[in-house]
């Protein structure tokens, strides 16, 4: 498997003690504390004994390899056809990866052979180069902690400017963009990156303290048909989750996610409709009672235009 995270790990840990042993650095201790840091806890009963084996003929009995040269472990070409294909994702180049030994590597496949079904079409433009240089800048400012000063158009379209030091940036996979999260004038703000019209770094500001985000939870009922399980558990895979199998088929599923993100969670649970029953928090299902019943107020509003329009013979 590509990138397994399990056994690429053995191969990880087994190169990297081979290149101390190759440099005449390795002693019991650095062995046994490599294999302890970079395995598994259960690694260091096998492998450090397994190394100097006969069998593998890896390091002798005083820690001496055989090797002549530093050992690497190059990429295969299946590999770098994958690295190629996630670097080809114009979200990820906004994070300027290096991309050296790839260049002349043809892609598995690009990101317009993937069809997105469940997320909104309008997300971030990506490769619009007034984005990409205020995302940057955005990400310069969270690696050196320095103070933005921002511009910014909200919802309503209204232009002002913000002092801001940035705490993280999270991206939302339903609505395919990414926000800036941070705390100024006494308050915490969450931006759309899409909508910051500039900004420039500042180095003589400092911001109020930052109020700690709230943490809420849901929990829920579910009812494994259709794979349903499979796929709560896929579109959920970002959160923290807890899950309890209480029947042959029947599950309870607790999940955790920020305040600012309960109307996204309510649209979601919504999505996957008599599979979920919420049976708490209270004030998370009477936030469900208010969607359905928006939901039925605009769907009977439509059928009634239809019906008008069918009787005017439009």
């Amino acid at each position: 498997m590509i990138f397994n995270e399990i056994f690429s790990s053995y191969y990880r840990v087994t190169a990297a003690i081979l290149r101390e042993a190759a440099r005449g650095n390795l002693t019991e201790r650095k062995l046994y504390s490599m294999v302890r840091d970079q395995a598994f806890g259960e690694s260091i009963l096998s492998l450090p004994e397994e190394l100097r084996s006969a069998r593998w003929h890896l390091l002798d009995q005083n820690l001496v390899t055989p090797l002549k040269e530093i050992p690497e472990l190059p990429l295969t070409v299946l590999e770098k056809k994958w690295l190629k294909t996630l670097l080809s994702d114009p979200r990820i180049r906004l994070f300027s990866p290096d991309v050296t030994g790839l260049e002349d590597v043809e892609p598995l496949f690009s990101p317009e052979d993937i069809v997105y079904y469940d997320r909104y079409a309008d997300g971030d433009d990506c490769e619009d180069s007034g984005y990409i240089e205020n995302f940057r800048t955005v990400l310069r400012s969270l690696r050196n902690r320095e103070n933005l000063e921002v511009v910014y158009e909200s919802r309503h379209h209204e232009t002002g400017t913000i002092f801001i030091t940035p705490f993280y940036l999270e991206y939302s996979e339903k609505d395919d963009r990414f926000r800036l999260i941070g705390a100024g004038h006494k308050r915490r703000f969450t931006l759309n990156v899409a909508q910051i019209k500039s900004c420039r770094i500042l180095t003589d500001w400092e911001t109020a303290p930052f109020r700690e985000m709230v943490r809420k939870s849901v929990t829920f009922e579910l009812r494994d048909r259709r794979n349903a399980l499979e796929r709560v558990l896929l579109h959920f895979s970002h959160l923290e989750k807890e899950t309890r199998k209480i029947g042959d088929d029947h599950y309870v599923v607790t999940l955790k996610y920020d305040q600012e993100d309960e109307i996204e969670m309510v649209v979601r649970i919504l999505s996957f409709g008599p599979f979920i029953r919420v049976t708490e928090p209270e004030s998370f299902i009477e936030l469900i009672r208010e969607r359905l019943k928006k939901q039925m107020v605009l769907s009977n509003t439509w059928r009634r235009n239809m019906q008008q329009t069918g009787n005017d013979g439009v």
